[in-house]
C-alpha cells in the first residue's frame, strides 16, 4: 500500500504538496499518457488517410483538367496537338476520298453522255453506236474520278496543305473553347451530337487548284463538304459540361492534389511511410487513367460510323488529340515511382541501407583518392561534409523546382532531372570526402 502523501506546508492553504508522484500515480499517469498518445496517433492516421484518399481520387481529374486547360489557353500547344493530323496518311486519304467523291458527284456524267449521243445522232452515226453511247458513262466517271483524285491527292499531301492546316488552326484557336462550350462557329465545333473539323481555307485552296487544272465543276463543291466529323456521341452535352468544369478547375485542381498529399504526409505519424503511400497511390491512379484512355479509344472508334470517317483515320484523330494527355499521365507516373523509391531508400530497410552504404563507400573512396593525389578541397569540402543534409535538401528542392517550372515536362525530362540531381549529389559527396586525407571511416561514411 502506497504511503499517504505528506500534508502541504503550514499556512500554505494547499491540500497537497508539490512532491514527487507515488509509484501508483506514476503508473496511472503513464497509462493515461499512453492512451492519449495512442488516441492522438489514431486521429493523425485517420486524418492522413482521408487526405490521401481525396488526393488519389482527384489526381486523374487533375491531370485531365491540366491537359484541357493547356489546350484552351496555349495556342502553340493546341497547334502542336492538331498539326500531325495534316501529315497523317489515314487522315489525308479520308480528306482526299471525301473531296473526290463530292467533286465527281457534281459532274453531270449523264448529261455528258446525252450530249455525246445527240452529237453522234446529228452526224448520222450508226444507230448501234448512238444507242450504246450511254455505256461510256461508267468509264467516263472512272476516268474523271481518277483524274480528280490525283489532283486532290497532290494538294492534300503537299507541304502547302500542312502550312494551311497549321495556319487555319492557329487563327481559329478559339475553336477548342467553343467546342467545349458548344457555342459559336469555328474550325472545330459541335454540331448536334458530333464534333466536326471545318477545313475552310484548305478546301477553298483545293477548289482553286482543281479549277486551274481544268475541272470547272470543282467550283460547285457545296459548303457542307468543308467539314469532317471527328467525334460522334449522344453524350456530347454531358462531355461538354464535364470539360467546362475541368477547364474551370484546370489551374487549381493539380495544386489542390499536391497540397492534400503534402498535408497527409505532414499529418501522418510516419512521414516517410506516408510519402511512399502517397506516391504509390497516385502512381496506381495514373495507371488506371492510362487504362481508361485505352477503353475510351475503343468506345470512340465504335461510335464513329465508317461512312463518316474510316476507322484508321478515326484512330489517328483520337491518338493525336490525346497524346499529350498520355504524356502527362506517364510523366506523373514516373515522378510517383521515383518519389516512392527515394522514400524507400531513406528508410531502415536492408536494401536501402545497403545502397546507402555502397554509395557512401564509393564516394568516400573517390574523395580520399583525390585527397591523396593532392586535390584536397579544404574548408569548402569540410563545410560540404558537415552540412551534407542541407546540401542534399537544397539539391532535391532545386530538382523539384526545375520540374515544376519546366514547360510541359515529359517522362524523359523527369529522368534527366533525376540523373542530374544524382550526379550533383555524388559530386558534392566526393568533394566533401576530399576535404582532407585523414579521418575515420565512420566520419567518411556517415549519411
Amino acid at each position: 500500500m502506497d504511503p499517504p502523501r505528506a500534508p502541504g506546508p503550514q499556512g500554505s492553504g494547499a491540500p497537497y504538496d508539490d512532491g514527487p508522484l507515488t509509484p501508483s500515480e506514476r503508473r496511472d499517469y503513464a497509462r493515461l499518457r499512453k492512451r492519449e498518445t495512442l488516441h492522438h496517433r489514431r486521429l493523425r492516421y485517420a486524418g492522413a488517410s482521408v487526405l490521401l484518399v481525396l488526393a488519389f481520387v482527384l489526381s486523374p481529374l487533375a491531370v485531365v483538367a491540366a491537359w484541357a486547360d493547356s489546350q484552351v489557353s496555349d495556342t502553340g500547344r493546341y497547334v502542336q496537338t492538331v498539326a500531325p493530323l495534316a501529315k497523317d496518311p489515314a487522315v489525308q486519304n479520308a480528306v482526299t476520298d471525301r473531296l473526290t467523291t463530292r467533286v465527281v458527284d457534281n459532274v453531270d456524267v449523264k448529261g455528258i453522255t446525252d450530249s455525246l449521243r445527240n452529237a453522234l445522232a446529228k452526224t448520222d452515226a450508226p444507230p448501234a453506236v448512238v444507242d450504246k453511247s450511254h455505256l461510256l458513262a461508267g468509264p467516263l466517271k472512272n476516268a474523271i474520278t481518277t483524274a480528280v483524285h490525283t489532283v486532290i491527292d497532290k494538294v492534300v499531301t503537299s507541304d502547302q496543305f500542312a502550312q494551311l492546316w497549321d495556319g487555319a488552326n492557329r487563327k481559329a484557336h478559339a475553336a477548342l473553347v467553343k467546342t467545349l462550350t458548344g457555342e459559336g462557329n469555328s474550325a472545330v465545333e459541335a454540331k448536334g451530337d458530333s464534333v466536326v473539323l471545318d477545313l475552310g481555307t484548305v478546301i477553298d485552296n483545293v477548289k482553286q487548284k482543281l479549277v486551274a487544272e481544268g475541272y470547272e465543276k470543282a467550283a460547285n463543291i457545296p459548303d457542307v463538304d468543308k467539314t469532317i466529323p471527328l467525334f460522334q456521341t449522344d453524350k456530347l452535352d454531358d462531355a461538354q459540361s464535364t470539360m467546362r468544369l475541368l477547364d474551370v478547375v484546370g489551374t487549381w485542381l493539380p495544386v489542390v492534389v499536391i497540397v492534400l498529399a503534402a498535408f497527409a504526409v505532414w499529418a501522418a505519424p510516419a512521414h516517410r511511410v506516408a510519402l511512399m503511400v502517397a506516391a504509390i497511390g497516385i502512381g496506381v491512379m495514373m495507371v488506371l487513367l492510362l487504362v481508361g484512355l485505352v477503353i475510351a479509344r475503343r468506345i470512340y472508334l465504335d461510335s464513329v460510323p465508317t461512312t463518316a470517317l474510316p476507322s484508321d483515320a478515326a484512330a489517328a484523330v483520337y491518338d493525336t488529340f490525346v497524346r499529350f494527355l498520355r504524356n502527362s499521365t506517364r510523366t506523373v507516373l514516373v515522378t510517383a515511382v521515383i518519389t516512392a523509391v527515394a522514400a524507400y531508400l531513406y528508410g531502415p530497410g536492408r536494401g536501402a541501407r545497403f545502397i546507402r552504404s555502397a554509395s557512401s563507400r564509393a564516394t568516400g573512396a573517390t574523395g580520399r583518392a583525390m585527397a591523396r593525389s593532392g586535390l584536397r578541397t579544404g574548408a569548402t569540402g569540410h563545410w560540404l561534409e558537415t552540412h551534407r543534409r542541407w546540401t542534399t535538401g537544397i539539391v532535391i528542392v532545386a530538382a523539384v523546382v526545375a520540374l515544376v517550372l519546366w514547360n510541359y515536362p515529359t517522362a524523359a525530362v523527369v529522368a534527366l532531372i533525376l540523373c542530374i540531381a544524382v550526379v550533383v549529389l555524388a559530386v558534392l559527396a566526393v568533394l566533401g570526402a576530399a576535404s582532407t586525407g585523414a579521418g575515420t571511416e565512420e566520419q567518411r561514411t556517415r549519411s
